[in-house]
């Protein structure tokens, strides 16, 4: 009998995603906004997730063994509710409330997943609902999916779980092991969001803005070390500035935020707009470093002993995705190789409890290679969806497609690229993504200007063939999912000046053939053309919009934008009936 697990997230409001495994076999994995075009899918279950997991596989539910949830009730004898209240003294409502109620999230949670079950058809007599705590599934999904045998040092940071913000662990013969996880509102993610939401954008969302506008500034303009402190093993946030909940909120415009009016006395007016200037770019620099000092700290006092030991480290949370963390854990002479979950935010705790509850019944799970994880769609649906549209789009079957293609960017023109199945996780990795050839100047700003509308100072990043990584990046180390930034080498910068970050580095995807043979068949002729097997790669979306799922998502985006040129498999729609022969 096979082992069927369907891991469903969506316990903290936010990033629902659904995950199935079957006999230790990762079959598919979706976040729940791409389905209904709603970034974050804010207050949802994962119903259309789920829904099409099971599709993928061709299963029905009463095929599933196990459903597993990423969220658990948390005892009142542990530390974390006790510690939760002693923190948020200031607010006594929540701190009662944490001590006499202090699993109502959970069940709260848990009869929505019923609810969400329901719907699937799902008989809730028949199914076992298993709960994997928040931290421990965000500590399976980096594990467990990172092939490694050897121990391995697991490292947890984000926002918040139930209450923990931190775990640090260690992973030996697919068991995990918890040494030490820290509370709300001591987090680091918490701090990060905090300063995010001060500079101006939306937590949860905006984090990767502002490390993008962190090299635009001078860290040593201003001393962040006020905000938090690691000292004796423990992490404390100053919830005098941020972490704050309650009347200790600074408000505006009748939203309250999650840092204080001490804050803005500090530092002045939160910052409004598009611009990244003085002094706002010296802040999120500052705020960088903070976090990459704590981070560090952190880690070598409680993994510093087992990463010496073996070299390996898995880390998973929304604060794996700071790529520049990444990039200074992996300069470690000690560290031989890191493996970032992909979808480190809690979208890839669906994976993460599923992998968990997959090893805890005997069955371990095969080591996380790719993420295209999502729906694909034929050439036939494409056409239907071309014929469907309003638009009236002008299309066209074209043959020899990767040939065709590096062609049309290599004329300076970006092209909307939608190939196989989607990707699971933030990242844009050949599946949905906007291409561009990078060696041709400019190409970085039209997209911005024309395309993503989106900030002008935020990186563009680069695709690449596995025979140019060792060439362009300083450190040879595998990075198939864009999860590190790395040194570009000299003669790189202007080679390729198009997806080199303002300091010099790039966050890059290596690619390996078998797992997505169009979009490196079509780097190859891209470096026929220009010598250089790289292409620039952002995501098929548009400002404010999840990634496109569909082809009729694309066709929406596609006329939504100035794009000229959009490939969905081997079907090439184009704007203005342009000339068909003198373009393709």
């Amino acid at each position: 009998m096979a082992l069927t697990i369907l891991g469903l997230s969506g316990a903290l409001s936010h990033d629902p995603s659904a995950a199935l495994y079957i006999d230790g076999k990762l079959i598919a994995a979706a976040e729940e906004e791409r389905f209904v075009r709603d970034k974050h899918a804010k207050n949802r279950m994962p119903y259309e997730s789920a829904k099409f997991c099971l599709e993928q596989a061709g299963i029905k539910p009463a095929d599933v063994d196990v459903v597993a949830i990423p969220f658990a009730p948390i005892s009142i004898f542990e530390k974390a509710r006790w510690q939760y209240a002693k923190r948020y003294w200031y607010a006594p409502d929540r701190a009662l409330d944490a001590i006499l109620m202090g699993n109502r999230r959970y069940k709260r949670y848990y009869k929505h997943i019923q609810w969400c079950l329901q719907q699937l058809g799902f008989d809730l007599k028949k199914i076992k609902i298993e709960p994997v705590e928040h931290h421990l599934a965000h500590a399976a999904s980096a594990y467990h999916c990172s092939g490694f045998t050897e121990k391995t040092a697991i490292l947890g940071i984000d926002g918040k779980g139930e209450y923990a913000t931190t775990f640090f662990g260690y992973g030996e013969n697919g068991k995990i092991h918890k040494i030490k996880e820290f509370f709300d509102p001591d987090s680091l993610g918490g701090l990060y969001g905090a300063i995010t939401e001060f500079l101006g954008f939306e937590m949860l969302d905006g984090e990767f803005k502002v490390m993008g506008m962190a090299p635009y500034g001078d860290a040593a303009k201003y001393d962040f070390s006020r905000l938090a402190k690691f000292e004796n093993g423990e992490l404390i946030i100053n919830t005098d500035y941020a972490n704050v909940i309650g009347f200790r909120r600074y408000k505006e415009n009748g939203k309250g935020y999650y840092f204080s009016p001490k804050l803005i006395e500090w530092l002045g007016p939160k910052r409004q707009g598009d611009i990244a200037d003085d002094p706002y770019i010296h802040y999120a620099a500052s705020m960088q470093a903070l976090f990459e000092k704590l981070a560090l700290e952190m880690m070598d006092y409680y993994l510093g002993d087992i990463i010496k030991e073996t070299g390996k480290i898995a880390f998973a949370g929304g604060c794996a995705l700071n790529v520049k963390l990444n990039q200074k854990i992996i300069a470690r002479p000690e560290v031989k190789e890191l493996f970032v979950q992909p979808a480190s935010g809690d979208a890839g705790t669906s994976v993460g409890a599923a992998a968990y509850v997959s090893h805890q019944r005997g069955v371990p799970v095969e080591k996380m290679e790719h993420v295209y994880l999502g729906p694909s769609y034929s050439n036939e649906d494409v056409i239907a969806a071309c014929a469907r549209h309003p638009s009236k789009p002008v299309f066209k079957q074209i043959d020899n497609m990767p040939q065709r293609i590096a062609k049309i960017m290599v004329d300076a023109n970006p092209v909307a690229w939608f190939q196989g199945r989607m990707e699971f996780g933030p990242r844009a990795l050949g599946g949905r993504s906007i291409i561009g050839c990078p060696s041709v100047a400019g190409v970085a700003d039209r997209i911005n200007e024309q395309i993503k509308f989106r900030e002008r100072w935020r990186p563009f990043c680069p695709s690449m063939l596995d025979t140019v990584g060792p060439q362009m990046l300083k450190v040879d180390h595998p990075s198939p999912f864009m999860t590190f930034t790395f040194e570009v080498n000299e003669e790189w910068k202007t080679r390729v000046g198009e997806v080199v970050h303002e300091d010099g580095t790039s966050r890059a995807q290596v690619l390996k053939r078998e797992y997505n043979p169009r979009y490196y068949d079509m780097m190859l002729e891209l470096e026929k053309l220009t010598g250089n097997g790289v292409s620039l790669n952002t995501s098929l979306n548009r400002r404010g919009e999840p990634m496109i799922c569909s082809p009729t998502d694309a066709l929406n985006m596609f006329y939504g934008s100035d794009l000229q040129y959009l490939i969905m498999e081997d079907i090439l729609v184009v704007k203005d009936g342009k000339d068909w022969y003198d373009n393709v």
